[in-house]
């Protein structure tokens, strides 16, 4: 999408009205009309805390997604805002607002969950606001967080006694940001000033324990920790006095607190400077239409009654692109040969050389558009396709070339025959005159370029439907004796013979080209194929690095705090001791 191209507000991307969920075509239009990479921020939390408020400011604009000014929830479903990335060149924001969760207007919150999950399925960077303190109440708010594991399948079909590891789920979430909203406390611990940070890794500590109130408490930090490794907080002041607030929209900025202001802005440049666009497993960088599609899929996913799957969304994405890579790799093949291919060809290499040539490039263009050709389906697709182009290329030169040689021939030959008609070689000697005025045409003939592979056998072909003629010619010339007309005849069958085995040959080598160009062909694909395997398996690999990286990171945190917790009672224990009296000296 250029950038002078974008959308003027919002478009619902997917309705949630008293049913299944259903998702917007002209919203999806917008999205397959955007070729850049997308960075997706999704934005989701409580009805009525000043979600849509946020997204308008990560969008520049005052207005756009609606705000509302009472205890009714005003997003229903989830609303799509993309703008041109006002820090990134070349990528496109995308701004998905959330409906409200626990809206209790609504009875049934069964898809306040799915909402949840498709935003966390959906984002590059997922924004989670609240208002308040982080406290057990907000943290029980978030319960949705703990259910993602019963609601997203992280593999098409994991293995019996595989439990999902947090590493499946990992290298597809997003970025977690936790926003703060009308925050009153002093951010400090221990009398120590802290950062919103630390404050939020502060809250996501877990207890000891197994009973099921600690259970309770740890799940929802446990599942933040694991499924979100990069993690942010931002605290917000109240904006305005609470008469003020139902009109927030329209408030000039000089109007606001401040701290708002400023907290606003901080929170506004943090996300357009880190959120990075939206990467699925392998490093595979998202578009428009390739967001277009896992809404799709996932949705669909939904109201079949089946779990999102992350793998399968890849798979069902791959199958769509890997197919339009073939139909481009064809494409520019025929682009290519049609613009190059001039037929007849001088030879048969001719055509197979180009068509070599422009059968790697065709290939390029499929690896480079193609990601996860499970088994290499597609790819032999392309090859088949490509070997059908070739041999109809084959037909379509055979065939130019025996045209043009027939029309050459009939304008070569033609007087000649004429000549016969009128008698001109039914005299003493005709023969022989008849065989030299051949052999002059056939020369000449010959010299005329690029006739093409049919030349030998179209010249064949004619002479021998006219050998009638040569042999009327020598049986009536007069001057030749028997002995010598038997001589001729068997030269005749000779020349025949030799014709044949010379066209024999040449079918012979034709095949060997075929088998060879065959092979070739079959050389460039593994070539090709290979260099892109080595790409993705260090791709591969990095994500891996990443993924132990992360739970390294993670349990060394845990080690830490064990050996903190330790180390406290230590103290403790020595505080203790040290409080005790010394014992009396015994005279």
């Amino acid at each position: 999408m250029a950038s002078e191209i974008h959308m003027p507000g919002p478009e619902c991307l997917i309705k949630n009205i008293n049913g299944p969920l259903l998702v917007n075509p002209e919203a999806l239009k917008i999205l397959s009309a955007i070729r850049q990479p997308v960075v997706v921020v999704a934005i989701v939390g409580l009805y009525r805390t000043g979600k849509s408020y946020l997204m308008n400011k990560l969008a520049g604009k005052n207005k756009g997604f609606s705000l509302g000014s009472t205890v009714q929830s005003h997003t229903k479903g989830i609303w799509m805002w993309c703008v041109p990335h006002p820090k990134k060149p070349d990528h496109t924001l995308v701004l998905l607002d959330t409906e409200g969760l626990g809206d209790v207007e609504k009875g049934d919150n069964q898809n306040d969950s799915w909402i949840f999950a498709l935003a966390v399925l959906l984002s590059s960077t997922f924004v989670y606001n609240s208002i308040g303190t982080i406290n057990q109440q907000a943290m029980d708010q978030l319960h949705y967080v703990t259910e993602l594991t019963r609601r997203i399948r992280a593999k098409s079909s994991p293995d019996k006694h595989e439990v999902q590891d947090s590493a499946n789920f990992v290298s597809f979430f997003p970025d977690f940001v936790w926003t703060l909203r009308d925050f009153s406390l002093e951010l400090e611990a221990d009398g120590q000033a802290i950062t919103a940070d630390e404050y939020l890794e502060n809250s996501l500590k877990l207890k000891q324990g197994n009973d099921k109130k600690t259970k309770n408490f740890n799940e929802p930090r446990l599942c933040i920790r694991k499924f979100f490794p990069e993690k942010k907080c931002f605290i917000f002041d109240r904006p305005a006095p609470r008469k003020y607030l139902i009109h927030l929209e329209q408030l000039q900025e000089e109007d606001l607190n401040p701290e708002f202001r400023e907290q606003v802005a901080d929170f506004c440049f943090y996300i357009l400077s880190h959120s990075k666009a939206k990467t699925l497993s392998g490093g595979i960088i998202v578009n428009g239409p390739r967001l277009e599609s896992l809404v799709l899929t996932y949705v669909n996913s939904i109201n079949s009654g089946d779990l999102p799957c992350l793998e399968s969304a890849v798979l069902a994405l791959a199958e769509i692109e890997n197919l339009a890579a073939v139909q481009k790799a064809i494409a520019h093949y025929d682009q290519q040969m049609g613009q190059k291919l001039k037929l007849p060809t001088e030879t048969l290499q001719e055509l197979l050389d180009l068509h070599r040539a422009t059968e790697k490039e065709a290939i390029e263009v499929f690896m480079k558009n193609s990601f996860k050709d499970v088994d290499q389906v597609f790819q032999k697709k392309l090859g088949d396709k490509l070997e059908a182009k070739l041999d109809d290329f084959c037909k379509q030169n055979m065939k130019a070339s025996s045209d043009y040689c027939m029309a050459l021939i009939q304008d070569i030959f033609h007087p000649l025959y004429e000549d016969v008609k009128q008698g001109k070689f039914s005299k003493p000697g005709g023969y022989y005159l008849f065989i030299k005025k051949m052999n002059e045409l056939k020369n000449k003939y010959h010299q005329v370029p690029r006739k093409g592979v049919q030349t030998e056998e179209t010249l064949r072909k004619y002479l021998d439907s006219k050998e009638g003629v040569a042999d009327a010619l020598l049986q009536t010339d007069q001057l030749l004796t028997e002995k010598e007309k038997e001589i001729e005849v068997e030269r005749m069958k000779s020349e025949a013979a030799e014709a044949a085995n010379k066209m024999l040959e040449e079918m012979q080598k034709k095949s060997e080209q075929m088998m060879q160009e065959k092979e070739a062909s079959y050389q460039e694909h593994v070539k090709q194929l290979t260099e892109k395997m080595e790409k993705e398996r260090a791709q591969l690999t990095a994500d891996q690095e990443r993924v132990l990286a992360l739970k390294l990171q993670e349990q060394g945190r845990l080690l830490r705090e064990g050996f903190q917790k330790e180390s406290m009672k230590l103290q403790e224990e020595i505080v203790a001791l040290q409080k005790i009296p010394p014992p009396c000296n015994i005279l």
